[in-house]
Parts: structure tokens; C-alpha cells; sequence
């Protein structure tokens, strides 16, 4: 899942999601006071738009060239309060204590190696900021595996392991879709990890 391959997804059809922010997204960020963002994975950039709308800050990373081109071209109007910015986590992780939002929606860490990914999430949130994961729950059994196995990503209640003393816990748990599914897909639920650092 390198940027070829996701180069290759988005320039499979002329917009692969929505264009929408993510419903958890909406949902636990709302009651927030803005300031700087991450958003990891920010793909045609529906979330990081809608964090600038809202008077955040915010600095988009993704791999694909093709999805930061649409992002930008769709946030034009906000060129202002997103940065959009090619890059791998696990290769660059982002600024110590940079940011008062750190988002990962639906972002991929592979278990084998992604120790490293989650440790540069976790210290790119600044003290009293906020960290939000999100990921698929389960797929019912559809045999709808698009060549993944499930198991061998990390999901939120694991990356909640990661967490120390200096994190509190807000939500972590599997919720229902406020949204429906991507297209093709039948995910059902979702499961939400947001933790604020102390």
C-alpha cells in the first residue's frame, strides 16, 4: 500500500470518497477549540477541509500525489489554513508536539513494524491535545477482504495500549456508522479511540 498503489486507486475513478467529513470526525471534534491539526491520510481531503472551515489549522499528509492534487484543488478556497503536504509516517514522522488535533481516519498501520508509526502519532500531539483514531470494525462475513487481512493492521483498542500515564482515555469503543459505507464495502460499524494528552 505504498504510493503507487494509491495513486492508482484514486485514478481509478474521478473521486474515490465523498468529499464529506468523516461522521466521527464531526462528531468528537465539534466541542473542540481549534488550533493546529494533523490529519493523517487526508486522502481528497473532506476532513482537513472541514477542520479549516471550522477555524482549525491543519496539515494534511497523504501518499498519493493524485488525492493531495483534488484535495487542494477542492480546498482552494482555504489555501490559507491547510497545508497539503506528500508524505509516509513511517518513514517521516511529523513534529514533536506540534499539534492540538491529531486525526487518523481509517488510517492503514500495519501490525509488523507500525509500533514506530503509532509512537510518531502519539508524540505529535501537544500537551492538552487531542488524539482521534478511527478504523473499520470487522467486516461482516462477506468475504469482502479486498486482498487485506484484517488482522494484520493495527486498529484503535490497539493503539490505545500504547498510551501512558500522560494520556487520558476519552472513548474507545465500536460504534454503529453514522454515514454509510464506502461504495462496495459493508462495514457496519466503527471502531473510535480518542484520548487527550494530560
Amino acid at each position: 500500500m505504498d504510493a503507487r498503489f494509491w495513486d492508482e486507486r484514486y485514478e481509478s475513478r474521478d473521486q474515490l470518497f465523498s468529499g464529506r467529513p468523516n461522521g466521527v470526525l464531526v462528531a468528537e471534534v465539534s466541542g473542540l477549540t481549534p488550533g493546529q491539526a494533523l490529519d493523517i491520510g487526508c486522502g481528497e481531503g473532506g476532513d482537513a477541509i472541514w477542520l479549516a472551515e471550522q477555524g482549525w489549522n491543519v496539515t494534511a499528509v497523504d501518499l498519493s500525489r493524485v488525492a493531495l492534487d483534488r484535495a487542494a484543488a477542492a480546498g482552494a478556497h482555504l489555501a490559507d489554513r491547510v497545508s497539503w503536504s506528500q508524505g509516509d509516517l513511517a518513514a517521516a514522522p511529523p513534529p514533536v508536539g506540534s499539534f492540538d488535533l491529531v486525526s487518523a481516519q481509517y488510517y492503514p498501520i500495519l501490525r509488523s513494524g507500525g509500533s514506530c508509526t503509532v509512537r510518531g502519532l502519539l508524540d505529535a500531539v501537544a500537551p492538552g491535545g487531542t488524539l482521534l483514531v478511527v478504523g473499520h470494525a470487522a467486516p461482516p462475513d462477506s468475504g469482502e477482504n479486498h486482498g487485506f487481512d484484517f488482522d494484520d493492521y493495527l486498529h484503535p483498542a490497539d493503539i490505545a495500549r500504547f498510551l501512558g500515564r500522560e494520556w487520558a482515555i476519552v472513548v474507545n469503543e465500536t460504534r454503529p456508522r453514522v454515514t454509510p459505507p464506502p461504495e462496495g464495502t459493508h462495514h457496519t460499524h466503527d471502531t473510535v479511540l480518542r484520548a487527550r494528552r494530560r
